[in-house]
């Protein structure tokens, strides 16, 4: 998802629900893809973070992403090394690990099956250990 144009998208994003407006349009994206032919099972959904989108926007996306589950593709959260960071904590691209890395875990945490980043070894290492708590997560939540 991408509000505007690469020029113009970061000048003034605005949008009533972040989430649902994102979420409305990736849903469409999926029904004319189907439409056209396009098997379901090949089918992936990128909320867009850093496209069109302020500070906050980003952090509320991230905050509900579970709710992207919702639409049965698998999610790609692509955050590393994103301006939402840079912005956040003041920090250049080349210093920006920590932040890379909290947004990565939260996103696994909250369901994102793809995870674009930029520091493989690390990330894999925050994740996994995600991956380990929801395994017992679902585990309890059996019984």
């Amino acid at each position: 998802h991408m509000q505007g144009q690469p020029r113009v998208m970061q000048l003034n994003p605005h949008y009533a629900d972040v989430v649902q407006e994102v979420m409305l349009f990736l849903q469409q994206r999926i029904t004319n893809c189907i439409e056209a032919g396009i098997d379901h099972d090949q089918i992936i959904i990128d909320p867009g973070f850093g496209f069109g989108k302020s500070l906050e926007h980003n952090f509320q996306m991230l905050a509900s992403l579970e709710e992207f589950q919702q639409l049965k593709v698998p999610v790609l959260a692509g955050m590393s090394r994103k301006s939402m960071l840079g912005n956040l904590l003041n920090r250049d691209i080349d210093q920006r690990l920590a932040g890379n890395i909290a947004v990565a875990t939260l996103a696994a945490q909250k369901g994102a099956q793809i995870i674009r980043v930029h520091d493989v070894k690390e990330t894999v290492d925050a994740v996994k250990v995600v991956n380990m708590i929801n395994a017992y997560r679902n585990n309890n939540n059996e019984r």
